[in-house]
């Protein structure tokens, strides 16, 4: 007799997404999380000042409107609002321009000049398939795809490093700009073969369904599907960190959302050699070092609109970019890195006290650095919105490894669960036919360990319960 028809360990959105699929399948599941509040990366907490609410990883979250799974949920009836500002993202460029990218494809290719025709050519037809697009990219490997031609229209593109398709779809250097910040979520050298994929797609999202955010913070995401589930009979327990599997009670199937680092851990001798030198090889990517601030008013950006938008990319030229990325993939630490920036309070006032701000900011640095990236981060900032330093109220900082604290899914601050690229995006953990699948009878792996990688879409979860043998 089993306890539970399934064990899930981990509460994060694939750990989530896992234990709500079984459940609608009228399955007994259990989640175990380590912490004591579930989430994963969609936490949030007072990290500053009593009053001001940061993200303490995810905070912007298109692919959760755009997953195939997350999308069709009733989270709205569980407490989950999403706001959706002006503007999808802001680029700002130093002598004053902004790139602005607007919901609609045809007003956001009005204002790139002569590449306002590349630009409508290229994501009119992607954000009008996007529902097909993603249903065949955010999984394993598709044998036949259910759309091939549209796969293979698609990848002629995405298989190229990012530098090369802004290159030759793009003539502006703020097409080629906005272009170049979206590649740069892949976290990795924008020379890297398919890179221009992880642009694609997230530009593609800006489109198709917004580039939104949670009221009241990413913790809401979690705590309405962990709502949706327990309304379907689930169960979650909180606070126990498990060491091995044998701590887990019965079941006929456990669901791991951790990465393979964490798997040789808890499966310790139970795991044949040659499957755990495989994990062992697994390779994580750069990390990320954060930060927060407190401030006593809006940033003052140059350019007005870049206040439009709660997302902003911030580094520069295509050739900025790419120095920044290229640097971090050396294991160096760029004087100007790309910043990712999020101003949430603009648009949600639960975010912090009446006229306040909150600030949420990024940079990539190699894995496991522990290099102070603050004054660098801050500069970015600075040199587009001069006179922010004197906004500040308060800030904290975590480096790699605190990241990791908050999360041991982010191995040495790798927020994607290791390297997405070519040879490490649809064979991760290892090249299996299941790739969620391992050689212990009834146990699988959830994470952003295995495909479709990285991202708040719950894809890797949802296709793990899936494809096991329950």
């Amino acid at each position: 007799m089993t306890q539970y028809d399934t064990v899930v360990v981990g509460s994060g959105p694939n750990g989530l997404a896992a234990a709500i699929t079984i459940a609608q399948q009228d399955g007994k599941v259990l989640v175990v999380e380590g912490k004591e509040t579930i989430g994963g990366g969609m936490r949030s907490a007072e990290l500053t000042l009593p009053g001001f609410v940061h993200d303490v990883c995810s905070a912007i979250h298109p692919m959760t409107l755009a997953s195939p799974i997350f999308s069709k949920l009733p989270l709205r009836g569980y407490g989950l609002e999403w706001i959706e500002p002006p503007a999808e993202l802001a680029h700002p460029l130093d002598d004053g321009d902004a790139v602005i990218v607007r919901r609609s494809v045809e007003d956001t290719a009005a204002t790139l000049g002569e590449d306002e025709g590349a630009y409508r050519r290229l994501f009119g037809w992607l954000s009008g398939r996007y529902g097909d697009l993603f249903e065949d990219f955010l999984g394993p490997l598709p044998i036949p795809p259910k759309h091939p031609i549209l796969m293979a229209l698609f990848g002629v593109n995405a298989l190229l490093p990012a530098m090369a398709l802004a290159k030759l779809r793009f003539r502006t250097a703020r097409a080629r700009a906005v272009f170049g910040g979206m590649a740069c979520h892949s976290i990795m050298p924008l020379d890297t073969l398919a890179t221009a994929a992880f642009g694609l797609m997230l530009q593609t999202t800006a489109h198709a369904v917004g580039w939104v955010f949670p009221r009241g913070g990413a913790q809401k995401i979690a705590d309405a599907l962990a709502s949706y589930f327990r309304s379907l009979g689930g169960e979650i327990v909180t606070g126990q960190m498990v060491q091995t599997l044998d701590e887990l009670p019965s079941a006929r199937a456990t669901f791991l959302d951790v990465t393979p680092r964490q798997f040789v851990q808890i499966a310790g001798d139970k795991l044949p050699s040659s499957y755990r030198r495989k994990l062992e090889g697994y390779r994580y990517g750069a990390g990320v070092f954060k930060m927060d601030f407190a401030l006593s008013a809006p940033i003052p950006w140059r350019n007005a609109e870049v206040a439009r938008a709660a997302t902003v990319h911030l580094g520069g030229t295509l050739e900025e970019l790419r120095a920044s990325e290229r640097a971090v993939g050396r294991g160096e630490h760029p004087e100007r890195p790309f910043v990712l920036l999020a101003q949430h309070s603009l648009f949600d006032s639960t975010r912090a006290p009446e006229g306040e701000h909150t600030v949420w900011a990024y940079c990539h640095v190699p894995n496991g650095s522990t290099i102070d990236m603050s004054e660098r981060i801050e500069a970015q900032i600075e040199r587009f919105a001069p006179g922010f330093h004197d906004l500040i109220l308060a800030k904290t900082v975590m480096n790699t490894q605190a990241v990791e604290r908050h999360n041991p899914n982010y191995i040495g601050g790798d927020i994607n669960g290791g390297v997405q690229d070519l040879r490490q995006l649809y064979t991760r953990p290892t090249l299996r036919l299941n790739p969620y699948s391992t050689p212990l009878k009834g146990v699988y792996l959830c994470s952003s360990s295995t495909p479709p990688g990285g991202g708040v879409h719950g894809m890797c979860g949802y296709h793990a319960a899936r494809l096991a043998r329950l």
